[in-house]
């Protein structure tokens, strides 16, 4: 709803953790949910969904504060599932034609990792009421997202650039929207989104629920709920103990590591007898590259994922992470907000976060929903003062960390690692004599790549001395059909543009054609018969 707000610490609560779960059932969820949600083994609230779920259900406007990975995502999608009429309601049949088929939930998030999360989630949830939900994104083509719009839909989950691009286009109808959600929005508004949500927010009806979910609530989202929200109750999800903003589930290891053994450390650590599922985080793009291109020549199965990829890719990869137990993503800090996948084991900082909201953010993928998780962070010796005032404000106890190596015994131990382990779960694979080595000496997989591509201009030689030995076969024939053309002139236009073999000076043997040529007899001259 738009209009005056009241200061948001006047209705703010923080709530503590209950001593006991409670069932969805008994917060007044719709049983087609429950039934939805118990069919994936879903049957008990978190902290922030049981303390959103009754204000929400009634149509208060919201703003869910919890730490990154206590299931925010049921907190406002279950309201959104209860309060929209899908095609299974009698209800929705005296509808007025103009709203029939068009939105009326709208869920805004920054990625589009999460983008996809959150449609998958809603899409479960509401699997039992028939809801039929879209997820908009960039990286797509148009017309299949128009096409579906066009047939009608009841829930949108997009990120802001395409919601805005397909509203201003007039294929996305917001005129009919009842329930609005802005997720991760301190996230959007760190990429820069905030004037597009805003633009977003007006286009729909003035009358509405909204509700806003973050890790963090920075000055900015404070503003922007008070502009757009009415009288919001603002709750806070923590643990009776829990002062910090780090989940307690996720087991820390902070080290000082060298820049020359991290892959070699890193490939220990994913060793780790209790290790599934794991995500390794870098600062760019390139060595997000290099770092996934060191475990795959390791032998371990691995995928990058960054914003040089095109959205094929990135889908490809993340379905590869989702399917198997054991996979390990690299990813840049753009995908640490859009990937919720169950079974995150391990977390690895490859590189020192930015800032303390970048490192909640990052380990925030493991200990997700009440699950235990390990989160390793190296930290270089110029990343030391950075480290430090992140350790800082978040109130650690690693402000100097310890210095380790590939071969340190507190890695075996603390993670739970063979001592038996190398740095490879397959011996390093030998290049074919000639082909050029990886980076730093390491027949990895771009020196692979290198020698490859040159082998291929090799072949691509032996195809050319191919196509001039055509060229000779082909001007023989003429020469015999024609008879104007020697044997010898036709073999040198077929071996024109051609290179001696590797290794061979101008004493190289014959070609063939030279050869044959070489091998007929002599013509002999005649001589004019002497006048006298």
């Amino acid at each position: 709803m738009n209009g005056a707000s009241a200061s948001l610490p006047d209705r703010s609560c923080t709530i503590t953790t209950p001593d006991t779960p409670q069932p969805f059932a008994e917060l007044g969820v719709h049983p087609d949910i429950c039934s939805s949600l118990a069919a994936r083994g879903i049957h008990t609230a978190f902290p922030i969904q049981a303390m959103t779920l009754p204000q929400a259900l009634a149509g208060t406007d919201i703003i869910g504060q919890a730490k990154t990975g206590t299931g925010k995502t049921l907190g406002f999608a279950i309201p959104i599932l209860q309060r929209i009429l899908t095609p299974r309601d009698e209800a929705q049949a005296a509808q007025p034609a103009s709203a029939q088929g068009k939105p009326q939930a709208l869920v805004v998030v920054p990625t589009r990792e999460l983008a996809i999360q959150v449609a998958d989630d809603l899409e479960t949830a509401g699997s039992g009421r028939g809801a039929r939900v879209l997820c908009l994104y960039g990286g797509r083509a148009y017309e299949p997202q128009i096409e579906q719009l066009q047939r009608g839909v009841d829930v949108v989950v997009g990120t802001p650039g395409r919601l805005l691009d397909l509203h201003r286009q007039r294929h996305l109808d917001l005129s009919h929207i009842a329930a609005l959600v802005l997720d991760e929005a301190d996230e959007m508004l760190d990429m820069g989104f905030l004037p597009d949500v805003e633009r977003i927010v007006a286009a729909t009806p003035k009358v509405r629920q909204t509700m806003l979910f973050s890790a963090t609530m920075p000055g900015q989202i404070i503003s922007l709920a008070r502009r757009y929200m009415s009288n919001p109750v603002h709750i806070r999800a923590t643990s009776g103990d829990d002062e910090g903003s780090v989940v307690d589930a996720i087991e820390q290891h902070v080290w000082r590591a060298h820049s020359m053994d991290k892959p070699e450390l890193l490939a220990r650590i994913m060793q780790s007898r209790s290790r599934t599922r794991a995500m390794v985080f870098c600062r760019t793009k390139r060595m997000a590259s290099r770092v996934c291109d060191e475990l795959i020549e390791r032998g371990f199965p691995a995928a990058a994922i960054h914003g040089d990829l095109g959205q094929g890719a990135r889908e490809q990869a993340l379905t590869a992470f989702r399917s198997k137990t054991d996979f390990i993503l690299v990813a840049t800090d753009v995908a640490a907000r859009g990937i919720d996948v169950e079974g995150v084991s391990h977390v690895v900082n490859y590189e020192c976060p930015e800032d303390d909201k970048t490192f909640l953010h990052r380990i925030g993928r493991t200990g997700r929903a009440g699950a235990n998780g390990v989160a390793v962070t190296f930290v270089d010796w110029p990343d030391t003062a950075r480290w430090q005032m992140i350790n800082r404000t978040l109130g650690l106890p690693f402000n100097d960390p310890l210095e380790t190596y590939s071969s340190s015994e507190h890695v075996f131990t603390g993670l739970d690692i063979p001592q038996e382990s190398t740095g490879r779960l397959k011996p390093p694979s030998v290049p074919a004599p000639g082909a050029s080595q990886g980076i730093d000496g390491r027949d990895g997989a771009r020196g692979g790549q290198r020698g490859d591509a040159g082998r291929g201009r090799g072949g691509q030689s032996d195809a050319g001395r191919g196509r001039g030995g055509q060229g000779r076969d082909g001007g023989t024939r003429r020469s015999a059909e024609s008879g104007t053309r020697s044997r010898s002139q036709s073999g040198g236009q077929g071996g024109r543009g051609q290179r001696p073999a590797a290794g061979t000076g101008t004493d190289a043997a014959p070609r063939e054609g030279q050869a044959a040529a070489s091998a007929r007899p002599p013509r002999q001259r005649r001589r004019r018969p002497s006048s006298g």
